[in-house]
């Protein structure tokens, strides 16, 4: 495409989702995807199924120093909106059942493939052109230029346009009227992401907020380590917890730490060298419980009557660290106060993480591009024509389909405007 009106950096789901809701609008498009694949991050998605969208979409599932900035983009295009797109391409999917019931996560029943395929049908529908393996060089606009970190060069490699954005790119130079950035944030870089986006925002003006990994396992060191490394594999309903938020679902324990997704929500919440806690019997007072099966079950010994909850190497580990001088011991003979300890420990594990496996297999960045200097109805920055959409802003959503839904809802608002 020779002359397009508008350039969208990244060909994941808010820059495809961006591309085609622009080029339905007449807009003549171009994606540049700095990859050799398109939708690298949807095709990875739940196992290779796609947890595209979530049925229970609300404004208090996701992240952001700003709460209210999502709520524009969600309304105007949302979780049923995304599911009629899927269904008219006749693809099937189903609502993922957990611990806590039914979830609202929707899945592909078959691959993530098909919307890859579905985006790619919209595209060619709507006449999006796409460049694979595409890496932009240098960017000019008005008095303004940027290059990526790392790179040499100056502005003088090229003009810049008298109005709009020139990119200059290894497969030679392309200009627009309007830009919209949606190359991702710095998860799992295997998967492209990058920091090209704060690059940009930092050249024209715009804030950021810190970022950090989300919805990424936790590490430990020390004693707490080897016992994650002897349990590696086992899984258990929790419920984790810190003093700003707490998840009751399913815990893995990892040959680092641990993973599941009660350690991966809590995370977003979790800040360096705070302590997190652990509820192995969450919904039951443990301490009572206790006292009960002393009662009702005076010759069992403790592991025994914890095998109704936790898996047996859990309570086995437990054993050993907790109460290997009473681990032959039946119930009748244990003291009450010691009963008690241990009931208060079942129910509130404390943890103290050594950090977290970070970037390399978070799912999400926390914060990143300062909502304050975008338009929450558009996605547009100060800058005439320029457009930040996707993970690269500081929105972030909890596990379960939530930040997919961003994607598609921030992609669909710039396609409107731009």
């Amino acid at each position: 495409m020779k002359n397009p009106d508008l350039i969208v950096i990244g060909a994941g789901a808010a820059g495809l989702m961006c591309a085609i809701t622009a080029a339905k609008r007449g807009r003549r498009v171009l994606v540049l995807e700095r990859s050799n694949k398109i939708g690298k991050k949807i095709l990875m998605s739940g196992g290779g199924r796609c947890n595209f969208t979530n049925l229970h979409v609300t404004p208090e599932r996701f992240i952001s120093g700003n709460p209210h900035f999502c709520k524009s983009a969600l309304s105007r295009y949302t979780q049923w909106d995304f599911i009629e797109l899927v269904e008219q391409h006749g693809i099937e999917y189903f609502e993922k059942e957990t611990v806590n019931g039914l979830s609202g996560q929707l899945f592909c029943k078959q691959s993530s493939k098909l919307i890859v395929k579905m985006l790619l049908d919209e595209c060619r529908e709507a006449g999006v052109s796409i460049r694979l393996d595409c890496e932009t060089d240098a960017l000019f606009h008005e008095n303004a230029w940027w290059m990526p970190e790392g790179r040499r060069g100056s502005s003088k490699q090229a003009g810049a346009p008298a109005s709009g954005f020139q990119l200059k790119t290894n497969q030679g130079n392309f200009a627009a009227e309007s830009l919209v950035v949606a190359s991702g944030a710095l998860s799992i870089p295997s998967l492209g992401g990058s920091g090209i986006a704060y690059q940009l925002a930092d050249r024209f003006g715009l804030h950021r907020t810190a970022t950090r990994a989300g919805l990424v396992p936790f590490t430990f060191t020390g004693q707490v380590h080897e016992v994650c490394k002897r349990l590696a594999g086992v899984s258990t309903e929790v419920s984790l917890f810190n003093e700003r938020q707490s998840f009751r679902e399913d815990i893995l324990f990892t040959h680092r730490g641990l993973s599941g997704p009660a350690a991966l929500q809590l995370s977003s919440y979790w800040l360096p060298g705070e302590a997190i806690s652990m509820d192995l019997l969450p919904g039951e007072n443990a301490s009572a419980m206790l006292k009960g099966l002393k009662q009702s079950q005076p010759k069992h010994l403790l592991r025994t009557c914890l095998d109704r909850w936790l898996p047996r190497k859990l309570a086995l580990e437990l054993e050993q660290q907790r109460w290997a001088d009473l681990s032959e011991t039946a119930l009748a003979e244990w003291p009450g106060a010691r009963l008690e300890a241990i009931g208060r420990f079942l129910n509130a594990w404390s943890l103290k993480p050594a950090g977290t496996e970070g970037y390399r297999t978070a799912e999400v960045t926390l914060g990143g591009i300062d909502t304050h200097g975008l338009s929450s109805r558009t996605m547009a920055s100060s800058t005439p024509g320029l457009y930040f959409i996707g993970e690269a802003v500081d929105v972030t959503g909890h596990l379960g389909g939530f930040n997919f839904q961003w994607a598609w809802s921030s992609g669909y608002a710039a396609g409107q405007a731009v």
